[in-house]
């Protein structure tokens, strides 16, 4: 475990990274014997340094869903992050990459709160009553710290999350099965990749209550109008200047962004 010093000089670093497009060490690296509850105080110092500089919380996203990722870092459960207001874009702008290290993109659902859910023993069940509705959503994610990293760097760097774009269908949540949305991923006109959304957990809305759960071990909870990205169903996709992503959900619409 860390002190309360060296949690505030990894936030420091990854506030850093972030501002300057300079990825850091790992922090794994830096600070030997760092555990994952090292990495969410990390990861909760670094909101809050954003939300005294004047960032709002619109909600939280939920990554590392299937086993195959779990696998690869070494856990056997899901991460979360936190979306502030500064981390939303509209279907169809221009986003920069001026700033981002290594962007990628991933395909999502995002959950629309009409009602708290705080844990335990939230269910599948709670998150659809609680849900208003559900929208198709584009994660920009980004790493500020360098590759290969672990689980702790992940999580500390808000759980890869540098963007969201929200655009397609509304839906509200029974008038379709969750499970089989799909969607296909375009870059430049090339299907870069597909999926079903209950590679999720195998129900995205799964997701949304083992976050509800989790954070009410943090003694918080989602909030009414909060939103959730409730986790990839399909692989990153890596964008650098000149892209274009088009991802197409059928019913529930399509979703378009540029990177310059």
């Amino acid at each position: 475990m860390l002190n309360d010093q060296d949690r505030a000089r990894a936030a420091g670093l990854m506030l850093e990274a972030e501002l300057t497009g300079v990825p850091t060490t790992q922090l794994a690296q830096l600070f030997p014997g760092m555990e994952i509850a090292d990495s969410y105080a990390v990861q909760k110092l670094v909101i809050e340094r954003k939300i005294a500089q004047g960032a709002r919380l619109r909600g939280h996203k939920i990554g590392l869903t299937s086993k195959a990722m779990q696998s690869t870092v070494g856990i056997d459960e899901p991460d979360y992050g936190h979306l502030l207001d500064s981390m939303f874009f509209q279907d169809g702008q221009t986003i920069s990459t001026a700033k981002l290290i290594v962007p990628r993109v991933e395909v999502e659902l995002a959950f629309v709160l009409g009602k708290a859910l705080r844990g335990p023993d939230v269910t599948l069940f709670d998150v659809l009553d609680a849900t208003d509705y559900v929208v198709p959503a584009l994660e920009i994610i980004d790493g500020r710290s360098k590759y290969p990293r672990t689980i702790v760097d992940n999580i500390a760097d808000n759980a890869a999350c540098a963007g969201i774009v929200l655009g397609g269908r509304p839906v509200r949540p029974l008038d379709i099965d969750l499970r089989w949305v799909g969607a296909v991923l375009f870059k430049n006109g090339v299907i870069e990749e597909s999926g079903v959304s209950a590679a999720v957990l195998g129900h995205p809305a799964l997701g949304v209550a083992w976050l509800a759960n989790k954070l009410a071990l943090h003694d918080t909870g989602l909030e009414a109008g909060h939103i959730v990205l409730a986790g990839s169903f399909t692989r990153t996709v890596a964008v650098g200047p000149g892209d274009t992503l088009h991802a197409d959900y059928g019913r529930l619409g399509c979703i378009a962004v540029h990177f310059s």
